[in-house]
């Protein structure tokens, strides 16, 4: 970085573009004193600049102690001597069509991604972006499913455990703690923690729930391919009004859920028989 006289030689866009312009964090090594130049410059363009720089700064300051909170029960694992702390989360629960899909994912010690977060809470391009930057950091990563057979014999919710158990079971190296979006995983022998909410607590599990999601969603796409006119692309199986007229218009598919009283209504079964959704 030049020194602050350096750089106040600039145009204000030439100070614009190499440092507001270049993503959402400011360039390392900012020059001490910059922004106070800045603030002092005879030019109204600089000052607007000095300005966005320090709002930046709050931005990133905040960013920060977002996620070290988010990292508060790694931390407390971290400290107790566990090193290989798995997030796990499962997408995929509510819909009427396709399978459930789990995340898990272990993540480097003191591990920060910006706008990692409760994948419920981020776009689709933030999601997809976060997921490639968090297979390629990641420890470790697997994704663990459950068909819409296994829904419909076991019922969402044991299906749903099922299928965080196959990611577990799935990573590289052996987990030695999970921590689990609202419910502990049956039939594994590794201590575990649930976590209500944990999707907006914990970082690992915010991990494993983008994995999770956006697997999932890539998977509907390719549904959408095989069974159209129902519209999977876009609402990804879940019973918006646009599905629930495509299922009376078409009848069920495949890879509906027979076992989720909508789908049930259409095939002319009992729809008295209970699901975790009626």
């Amino acid at each position: 970085m030049s020194s602050v006289q350096d750089l106040l030689q600039q145009s204000v866009a030439q100070l614009k573009a190499s440092l507001l312009d270049n993503g959402e964090a400011l360039p390392k090594g900012l020059p001490k004193g910059l922004i106070e130049a800045l603030e002092n410059d005879r030019r109204q363009g600089a000052r607007d600049l000095a300005a966005k720089l320090r709002a930046r700064q709050s931005e990133n300051r905040a960013e920060g102690q977002r996620l070290r909170h988010l990292l508060k029960f790694e931390i407390e694992l971290w400290q107790q001597g566990f090193a290989q702390i798995a997030g796990v989360d499962e997408a995929g629960v509510g819909p009427l069509a396709g399978p459930v899909v789990a995340g898990a994912a272990i993540l480097p010690r003191d591990y920060k991604l910006r706008e990692l977060n409760d994948s419920k809470r981020l776009d689709e391009a933030t999601r997809d972006a976060l997921a490639e930057r968090i297979r390629a950091d990641a420890i470790a990563w697997a994704i663990g499913i459950a068909e819409v057979e296994e829904i419909d014999r076991l019922n969402i919710y044991r299906a749903g455990l099922l299928a965080m158990r196959r990611a577990v079971e799935g990573l590289n190296c052996k987990a030695d703690f999970l921590l689990v979006d609202a419910r502990k995983i049956p039939d594994l022998t590794i201590p575990q923690r649930g976590i209500v909410r944990g999707d907006s607590q914990s970082a690992s599990i915010a991990a494993a729930s983008i994995l999770a999601k956006t697997t999932r969603d890539a998977m509907m796409l390719e549904l959408d391919r095989q069974f159209s006119g129902y519209g999977l692309a876009g609402h990804k199986g879940y019973p918006t009004p646009e599905h629930l007229a495509a299922l009376r218009r078409l009848g069920a598919s495949p890879i509906h859920r027979r076992s989720f009283r909508p789908v049930r209504e259409v095939l002319g079964l009992d729809p008295t028989q209970k699901s975790l959704f009626d």
